[in-house]
């Protein structure tokens, strides 16, 4: 398995190892296999680079590579804050508050549910019957609160 003097057997498998990762980061979200690979790939380069180092050796040089890798990461995507042109795309609760609302099952003892487009939410607020327009005014997870509209 030697061709222009180099063993490719442990080095291959490690670059074959950092390829497979890479694609799994790119079908896969999360953004961490990435590091992973690269830290693969990085120790598969010097296990060709240096034919006959003990396994367990590779295996410490993936370990501080891909450690590197991670805090490199990190120290990258702290510093790369972008504000979001719509902070609120995710909670969609909070992208309700101020609108008006009809209640469906009746607010009794501060609590109901009220209907919001083509569902019902549960609701807490002031008493309110059947067929009453309140106001979204905030929400605690998936419990809107409400109030005379």
């Amino acid at each position: 398995m030697s061709a222009f003097g180099i063993d490719w057997s442990i080095g291959a498998l490690w670059l074959a190892t950092a390829l497979v990762l890479l694609m799994a980061e790119m079908v896969l979200p999360g953004f961490f296999l990435i590091f992973l690979g690269v830290g693969a790939a990085a120790t598969g380069l010097i296990a060709l680079l240096l034919p006959g180092l003990p396994i367990l050796l590779q295996a410490v040089i993936f370990a501080i590579l891909t450690g590197g890798a991670v805090a490199l990461g990190w120290r990258w995507y702290r510093g790369s804050k972008h504000a979001s042109a719509d902070p609120l795309l995710n909670d969609r609760a909070a992208r309700l508050i101020g609108k008006r609302v009809e209640v469906c099952d009746a607010i009794i003892g501060g609590e109901g549910r009220v209907t919001v487009g083509d569902g019902a939410w549960s609701a807490t607020g002031p008493d309110a019957g059947v067929g009453t327009i309140v106001r979204i005014i905030g929400a605690n997870g998936s419990v809107l609160r409400v109030e005379p509209a």
